[in-house]
């Protein structure tokens, strides 16, 4: 298969309602059709097309949650939406994997086939991401709830599972692009990205178990955390100029995947909440190591928030400038979140280390955006998928 531009196909197929004949009047699929999933040609189709690509839904609903626990200022009743917050991604982590079940047992061919698209098989870096940020929701929030006990296992079980299974997709989906998929000049998109930024979202969540991790292990879990640090970063760098020069040289390509561009800024903002996080757990190591994580942490991150600045107003002005002429709705719009919740949580990060007025600032507009993008594409998604079912229809 050729990975070329027709080849995001898949983001125009998701982004339109499926076209389906009126049945005969009291035909046996009228009601589906004049009420809820009116667009599905059978209710059987509701687990006929989800893939990897949903969790996204949970990636950018979780984020919300966690990155109102970082921020600067903590207004007042802003805890308690984050653990709101947090609960929904909860339980759409549940609801989502159910489903997936579902959808593997029902239509295992169209499951492969999802698995081996060279566009699709991006997203199942989503499932890693989506399982580890609903666990560090569980450590932030989860004490009260479920007891400390509780929330520190929950946290302990979600982060090893996402950090398996993005380890996993770090390697086997450049693989599958390397030996089975023929990628065209014109192929890059953010997408690219997703598979390898799992490891990223490790080594931040992992520094949120270092005091919670056996004395003799910590500096263990520190190191390891430190490595995955590199293997996404490095990943990250190599793909980076993969997407600038298709910009540049090719354009943007389909209108709904102009999103995608978004979650350029999905490493750049874990990458600096990463290095800051896990420099406050750095005296495990003790000294000199402790001093040099701490500085690294501001020396690394600072260049590097510059950076995702700049890419989050380039992006923003292609969104706009595409949304004047047509911007469809597709499940790339939840790249809208997530990436924005990093920077959220990198400039927060930065805030509490350089105690400067300015990044504060920053951080609770960030959030402010991020919350604002979330209730429009939560509301879109829930409409095109349980109201109208179009997101859910065969492709």
């Amino acid at each position: 298969m050729v990975m070329t531009q027709t080849d995001a196909s898949f983001f125009r197929i998701t982004a339109q309602p499926v076209d389906r004949p009126t049945a005969p009047s009291g035909g046996p699929h009228r009601a589906a059709r004049v009420g809820l999933l009116r667009d599905l040609q059978r209710p059987g189709d509701f687990f006929s097309n989800i893939g990897p690509n949903w969790y996204s839904s949970i990636m950018g609903t979780g984020i919300v949650g966690v990155a109102a626990a970082t921020l600067p200022y903590q207004f007042p009743g802003l805890h308690t939406f984050g653990v709101a917050v947090w609960l929904l991604a909860s339980f759409l982590l549940v609801a989502l994997t159910a489903a997936w079940a579902v959808h593997w047992i029902r239509h295992t061919d169209t499951a492969r086939g999802h698995a081996h698209n060279p566009v699709m098989s991006q997203f199942w870096g989503a499932v890693a991401m989506g399982v580890m940020t609903v666990g560090a929701g569980a450590v932030k929030f989860g004490g009260p709830l479920v007891g400390e006990t509780g929330a520190i296992g929950a946290g302990w079980a979600l982060w090893g599972v996402g950090t398996v299974l993005g380890l996993v997709t770090t390697a086997w989906i450049p693989y599958m692009m390397i030996v089975h998929h023929e990628v065209g000049q014109e192929s890059a998109f953010g997408g690219w990205l997703m598979p390898v930024v799992p490891p990223m979202v490790s080594a931040a969540n992992g520094a949120l178990l270092v005091p919670h991790t056996p004395a003799g292990l910590a500096p263990t879990m520190l190191v390891a955390c430190y490595a995955m640090f590199g293997v996404s970063l490095f990943a990250t760098l190599a793909i980076l100029p993969q997407i600038w020069n298709k910009l540049v040289v090719h354009g943007t390509g389909p209108a709904a995947t102009v999103p995608t561009m978004w979650i350029v800024l999905g490493p750049l903002g874990q990458s600096v909440t990463a290095a800051n996080l896990l420099g406050d757990q750095a005296g495990v190591l003790g000294e000199p190591y402790a001093t040099g994580a701490h500085v690294f942490g501001i020396l690394y991150g600072v260049p590097t928030w510059g950076f995702a600045m700049v890419w989050l107003v380039l992006a923003a002005a292609v969104t706009i400038r595409t949304a004047r002429q047509k911007l469809p709705f597709a499940l790339t719009w939840w790249s809208f979140t997530f990436p924005v919740g990093t920077c959220v949580t990198g400039t927060s990060a930065l805030a509490a280390h350089l105690h400067l007025p300015m990044l504060a600032v920053a951080a609770t507009a960030l959030y402010a955006l991020l919350v604002t993008a979330w209730a429009v594409v939560a509301v879109r998604t829930a409409h095109g998928s349980l109201v109208r079912g179009h997101l859910l229809a065969p492709a």
